[in-house]
C-alpha cells in the first residue's frame, strides 16, 4: 500500500507522537511519501526514519493508495487542498485538538492501520464548495471543504451582503460577515456562530450571518444545487473573502458566486464508525459534569 503523508511544524510532545505514527507505519512495511515541507521536517527530527520516504510536490501526479493527515483539521484542510480533484482517500490521525475530519486518536493508529490493510473500512465523499470571482490569482485554490465566509476587515464598519439564491434573493445582511458551510462544516466556523450541525451526507449548505445587526435574523439551510451570489458593500470599498481560513482582500465592485464542486473529498473511516457517535465525543453530549 502506498500512503502519502501529511503534517505540520509539531513541537513537544506532539513532535513525539509523530514519532510514534512514523513507528507504525514503518512496522506496517507500507511505501511511504511525505509531501515535501513536512519530509523536510522529518528529516530534521529523525533522518534515519526518512530513509524509507520518498519525499514529493503534490502538484505532481504521485500514485497514493490513501492520505495520511497527521494532526488536526487544519492539516487535513491542507492535505484535501494538496491533493486536490486526484481522488486519493484521506485518513485523520489526531495530535490536535478537537477533531472532526481528523478523529482517529494517535494511540489508535496501529489498530486502524491494521484493519485499513486488512480492507476493513469505508470511505465517505464529502462535499466541496466552489468560488468563482474575477480576477482569481492563479494560485488560489477556488474550493472549500468547510466554509467560504465573507468578512469585515479588522478596521471597518459593519457590511452589507447582498445574497441570492439561485434566482431569488434572499436578504441584505448587515453584519460583520457571512459564512455558506458545507456539512463538513457545520461543525466548525458556522458552529461557532449558532449554526445548525448537518448529517456529513446531507446534500444542503449553511448560510450563517456573523454578528448580525437584526435579532430575528437565523441562520438557514438551503439545497446544494442552487447557486449562491454575495455581492457586498463597505464603507473602506473592499471586504475579505476566506476559504477554509485562505484569504484573500476582494473590492466591493467583485461579485462572488459559489455552487458545489464536481468532486468530492474522499474521507476514510472506520467500519462501526458513526457521526452520532463523533458527536457524542468531541461535543460531550450527555455528559454531566455534575456527577
Amino acid at each position: 500500500m502506498k500512503i502519502l503523508l501529511f503534517g505540520h511544524n509539531y513541537q513537544g510532545s506532539r513532535l513525539a507522537q509523530v514519532h510514534e505514527v512514523l513507528q507504525v507505519l514503518s512496522r506496517m512495511k507500507a511505501s511511504l511519501a511525505a509531501h515535501r515541507e513536512f519530509y523536510e521536517l522529518l528529516s530534521r527530527e529523525w533522518p534515519d526514519v526518512c530513509q524509507s520516504i520518498e519525499p514529493i510536490d503534490c502538484c505532481s501526479d504521485y500514485p497514493a493508495d490513501m492520505a495520511l493527515s497527521i494532526g488536526g483539521d487544519g492539516t487535513f484542510l491542507r492535505a484535501a487542498e494538496k491533493i486536490g480533484d486526484r481522488g486519493i482517500p484521506v485518513l485523520g490521525v489526531n495530535i490536535g485538538r478537537l477533531g472532526f475530519l481528523a478523529d482517529v486518536p494517535a494511540e489508535e493508529t496501529e489498530a486502524v492501520m491494521t484493519e485499513i490493510i486488512e480492507g476493513r473500512y469505508k470511505i465517505e465523499e464529502r462535499s466541496l464548495l466552489q468560488v468563482e470571482f474575477d480576477g482569481r490569482p492563479a494560485d488560489f485554490w477556488p474550493y472549500a471543504l468547510n466554509e467560504v465566509a465573507v468578512l469585515r476587515q479588522e478596521i471597518s464598519s459593519m457590511i452589507s451582503i447582498h445574497t441570492t439564491v439561485g434566482d431569488s434573493f434572499l436578504n441584505t445582511y448587515q453584519a460583520d460577515g457571512l459564512i455558506v458551510a458545507t456539512p463538513t462544516g457545520s461543525t466548525a466556523y458556522s458552529m461557532s456562530v449558532g449554526g445548525p450541525i448537518l448529517m456529513p451526507q446531507t446534500a444542503n449548505w449553511v448560510i450563517s450571518p456573523v454578528a448580525p445587526h437584526s435579532l430575528t435574523i437565523r441562520p438557514l439551510v438551503v439545497n446544494d444545487d442552487t447557486d449562491i451570489t454575495l455581492r457586498v458593500d463597505s464603507r473602506n470599498h473592499s471586504y475579505l473573502l476566506s476559504l477554509d481560513g485562505r484569504s484573500i482582500m476582494l473590492g466591493t465592485d467583485t461579485q462572488v458566486v459559489l455552487r458545489k464542486a464536481p468532486f468530492p473529498v474522499r474521507v476514510v473511516k472506520r467500519l462501526g464508525h458513526s457521526f452520532s457517535e463523533t458527536l457524542r465525543a468531541k461535543l460531550m453530549w450527555g455528559v454531566d459534569k455534575r456527577e
